[in-house]
């Protein structure tokens, strides 16, 4: 890759190189619609063949798998020949618009939603290369142009055909596409390996403070070595352990809120991200910001842990820097350092705090479940438990962070070239 001499030439989407085009997307593709679900038929939870995708089932250009619904036989016969495949590209065409991206191979064959559009038969071009650059602001800005609406705004499959599209030798949108999925590819990986290792942690969490399977004095898990346990009002407890509130050894910090006419969607030197309940539960969305000043210290590092109690509640998340909302708490030990990060992360996204947090949530449009601190009780082990866990739990917790730092830091960088190469103003070397 590198920076060329190129000559430059004005066309409907900017500057773009003399030896490149700009075409209609309707000329490299076809534009066809999702279905809706017939009349009286619902979706399953229970696997068939047949996965089914919503909207909402899309994120950050790629679809949650993990997340689908599915037809049974009988549905899937009435709208079959609704599918999109590996081949494809999906574009989000009513409600929340403009997510594209492409369909992972293990879902090939989904049916697709009406909301959304499939691009297909895709010629002169690849889908990679239609995908990303869609997902630039120039591609993004013409899908906003193009939608109508207010109260839902809707993307007209006859208007999606109009989007203009930059187009280079096919050799050079190859290497162009090369470049950006070696990012995408890294970023997967890490991605990958932190949910890996969430499922690692969660599963000695459990074992050591669920199961009380905690190594004793010789190496044997305690409790099915037979060792003493003593009754609470939680049950059998090991013997020297004792029931604490999460509040009497945690601290729950919540946050600020300056309000929205102080929100800024562009930085300056004095001005800080603010994040909100959203901007953990959908980290890539839009960053505002906030001045300094008003942040009054609500302040959190990589390696903090904020936890939702309001709106779209549980969520906890590391690997965000910035100012948090009065809807997010973040959450430390009391006693500086005796309670490790790893064990209040995988202690907040256990199974127990979870249904506790909803149990006592409040509220119906918005739900607020900052009294559910008060029903968060525990069997709590002495600090020498703690230590032998820390050992074990903190190298997992920062290869966590580690990873998220450089998904971060990587994502920047994707996000930096992206249109930069899709537009010529880097060329790459063809030689």
């Amino acid at each position: 890759m590198q920076k060329q001499k190129t000559k430059f030439k004005q066309t409907e989407i900017g500057m773009i190189p003399e030896d490149w085009k700009v075409v209609k997307l309707g000329s490299v593709c076809e534009v066809k619609s999702g279905k809706r679900l017939p009349k009286s038929k619902t979706l399953v939870e229970y696997k068939t063949q047949h996965p089914y995708i919503r909207v909402r089932d899309l994120a950050n250009g790629t679809i949650k798998v993990n997340e689908l619904l599915f037809l049974e036989d009988e549905t899937f016969n009435k709208i079959s020949r609704y599918i999109i495949t590996k081949d494809d590209i999906y574009i989000s065409i009513v409600g929340t618009i403009g997510l594209v991206g492409l369909v992972p191979e293990i879902i090939s064959g989904a049916n697709l939603t009406e909301n959304c559009a499939r691009l297909t038969n895709i010629k002169k071009t690849t889908k990679e290369w239609l995908s990303y650059f869609l997902n630039t602001k120039i591609g993004q800005d013409q899908i906003r142009s193009l939608t109508v609406g207010t109260t839902q705004g809707k993307l007209a499959l006859f208007r999606i055909k109009d989007i203009n599209i930059p187009l280079s030798s096919l050799t050079e949108q190859q290497q162009i596409v090369a470049i950006l999925s070696s990012l995408d590819s890294k970023i997967e990986l890490n991605q990958q390996m932190n949910k890996n290792l969430k499922a690692i942690g969660g599963a000695i969490f459990k074992r050591w403070f669920i199961d009380f399977e905690f190594p004793d004095e010789k190496g044997k898990p305690y409790k099915s070595s037979g060792k003493e346990m003593i009754e609470s009002e939680l049950g059998e407890i090991p013997k020297k352990w004792k029931i604490e509130n999460v509040q009497d050894f945690l601290m729950f910090e919540k946050g600020i809120e300056p309000g929205s006419k102080y929100y800024l969607t562009k930085y300056s030197k004095n001005d800080i991200q603010f994040i909100r309940v959203g901007d953990i539960s959908t980290p890539r969305r839009e960053k505002i910001f906030i001045p300094l000043k008003l942040a009054e210290k609500k302040l959190c590092k990589q390696d903090d842990i904020l936890l939702s109690l309001d709106a779209t509640i549980g969520i906890v998340r590391v690997g965000m820097e910035g100012a948090f909302s009065s809807g997010i708490r973040k959450v430390y030990s009391k006693d500086k350092g005796a309670v490790p990060k790893g064990y209040i992360y995988f202690l907040l996204k256990n199974k127990f705090i979870q249904n506790t947090i909803y149990t006592y949530a409040i509220g119906t449009t918005i739900l607020h479940a900052g009294a559910s601190l008060d029903h968060m009780n525990l069997a709590i082990p002495n600090n020498e438990i703690f230590s032998k866990f820390s050992i074990l739990i903190e190298p997992i917790f920062n290869k966590l962070i580690n990873n998220l730092i450089e998904v971060k830091n990587l994502s920047q960088i994707r996000d930096s070239l992206l249109p930069r190469l899709m537009l010529g103003k880097i060329r790459v070397n063809l030689k």
